[in-house]
């Protein structure tokens, strides 16, 4: 288990993670109720190892894990493979090629099989992947799986498990009510939602002297000067919209909702992952699955239409030891809803000079090749290293996907890397790159 810790970088689990491992003995079925950003993935990875030590199918599928989002599902997977464990694992979800998730079986079927609900029963029905192997079932964010209507699917899941020995159900919130057909009889809460603490939080609200709050917005985006920042809107075309004046005044930010492709969103989180950006702008979607260490800010720009939303999208500041802001853009006749307290706001006045923010350190290289060309960070490296005449502080995060590669890069250095690297193939394959859009 240390060496899963070392590989995460860290150096001790929390009070919570503790807990579920040492429960996880004595019982099979477990509700975790932990606020987000506690470590809940981890709560439930821990466990997981202990029980495919001992599992009865070691050469086929003994875990699934279902995740309400396909973001949510990359970041358990990313978890769980950087752990470093001898389990073969994979990642189904809908956007995903479907080819890419067929190939991943053609070596034999993982142990652990980590997917959103309709993908995963799309490849039951397509006879792709078999549950009868099934003993571990993990369902993370479960609340919100019930919520965005897929009970029908985990239901489905569920009734082609013949194995099943050991539920896991994860919520950030108590509202959680577990249907019969999961299989839950004497289960175990954990509950350390009460365990949050309010005062890692700042609480400010911004007030607005015109109806149309984007102005304001705009003059505290400036005044935060490069933070790491989410601004929540409630509709994708809030989104672009605010976008565009942002645009216009020369902010730096991506966007982020469920009308754009899966690798536009994957793109501008990884964005404000290496620094490209330092705001971005999203729906709720956004407000859970997310994590992106060092986001100093939360503002809503429109009110949360429930306290579920408005505990997730402050859920994705303040992570574990972290502090953060809370920013509410308020007109006139807006108020705090009354399921806040409003004690713990204070009312920040705006000055009446601000100045736009310098551009971001980096900028990010779009790469039309990635896993599938076999090409790994290692190539990329020694590429822009060598050919695009990088020094080692001007070449930052790197992100290879199955068809494309993300690069973070100095952004005095972008149109000098781009001229020595045109035409240059990378692995012996020519490939094309370009400033990310």
């Amino acid at each position: 288990m240390k060496q899963y810790l070392s590989n995460l970088g860290i150096k001790e689990l929390n009070d919570m993670q503790k807990e579920t491992l040492q429960v996880s003995e004595s019982y099979n079925n477990i509700l975790l109720l932990s606020p987000t950003g506690s470590g809940k993935t981890l709560g439930f990875l821990l466990p997981l190892i202990e029980k495919l030590k001992t599992s009865d199918s070691p050469d086929g599928i003994s875990t699934l894990i279902i995740a309400p989002s396909r973001e949510l599902a990359l970041q358990i997977h990313a978890v769980f493979k950087k752990m470093g464990t001898t389990y073969k694992s994979a990642c189904f979800y809908g956007g995903h090629e479907y080819r890419v998730e067929l190939n991943s079986l053609r070596d034999g079927m993982p142990n652990v099989l980590i997917g959103t609900p309709g993908r995963l029963v799309d490849h039951v029905k397509k006879g792709n992947i078999n549950l009868d192997s099934i003993e571990n079932l993990i369902c993370d964010e479960f609340d919100k799986s019930l919520e965005y209507g897929f009970e029908p699917d985990i239901k489905a899941l569920v009734n082609e498990m013949d194995a099943l020995d050991n539920v896991y159900l994860t919520s950030a919130t108590q509202a959680i009510d577990v249907p019969k057909f999961i299989p839950f009889h004497d289960s175990k809460k954990i509950d350390y939602l009460h365990t949050f603490k309010a005062s890692k939080f700042t609480h400010h609200i911004v007030r607005s002297v015109e109806t149309d709050k984007a102005e304001a917005l705009l003059q505290l985006i400036c005044e935060l000067n490069n933070e790491s920042t989410l601004v929540f809107c409630n509709h994708r075309d809030a989104v672009d919209r605010v976008g565009d004046l942002l645009d216009e005044s020369g902010i730096y930010y991506a966007g982020f909702h469920g009308g754009l492709k899966q690798d536009e969103r994957e793109k501008s989180l990884f964005k404000l992952k290496n620094g490209s950006v330092n705001t971005l702008l999203c729906t709720d979607l956004a407000a859970r699955g997310l994590d992106i260490s060092g986001i100093k800010n939360i503002i809503h720009y429109q009110i949360p239409t429930t306290q579920d939303s408005y505990v997730h999208r402050n859920g994705r500041t303040a992570r574990m030891d972290e502090s953060g802001t809370i920013y509410f853009v308020l007109s006139e006749k807006e108020f705090l809803p009354d399921y806040i307290d409003a004690s713990t706001y204070s009312v920040k006045k705006l000055s009446d000079e601000f100045f736009i923010p310098s551009k971001p350190k980096w900028e990010t290289i779009f790469i039309n090749a990635g896993k599938k060309d076999k090409i790994n960070k290692i190539d990329i490296v020694g590429t822009f290293y060598k050919k695009g005449e990088l020094q080692k502080d001007e070449l930052g995060l790197i992100d290879v996907k199955d068809y494309h590669a993300l690069v973070a890069v100095d952004r005095a250095k972008v149109n000098s890397v781009l001229s020595n690297l045109k035409g240059f193939p990378i692995k012996k394959k020519k490939v094309f790159m370009s400033v990310a859009k």
